[in-house]
């Protein structure tokens, strides 16, 4: 049990020492993060659109 204790006091001495981000980083973060992930959207649709015709165009 003892190890136990050992292993919080350790692990809540270590989160001190951490430095969290900002509240204004996480936003630009995850500005980035959705930008991004409509940007690879967009293009997989595309993609999946232009192979589609395609294909149908090749099956005629």
């Amino acid at each position: 049990m003892s190890k136990v204790g050992q292993f919080l006091r350790e692990s809540k001495a270590e989160l001190k020492k951490v430095v969290w981000p900002s509240r204004d980083d996480v936003v630009s973060s995850v500005k980035v993060v959705i930008i991004s992930t409509i940007i690879v959207a967009i293009v997989l649709g595309l993609l999946d659109f232009a192979f589609t015709e395609a294909f149908r165009a090749l099956m005629k």
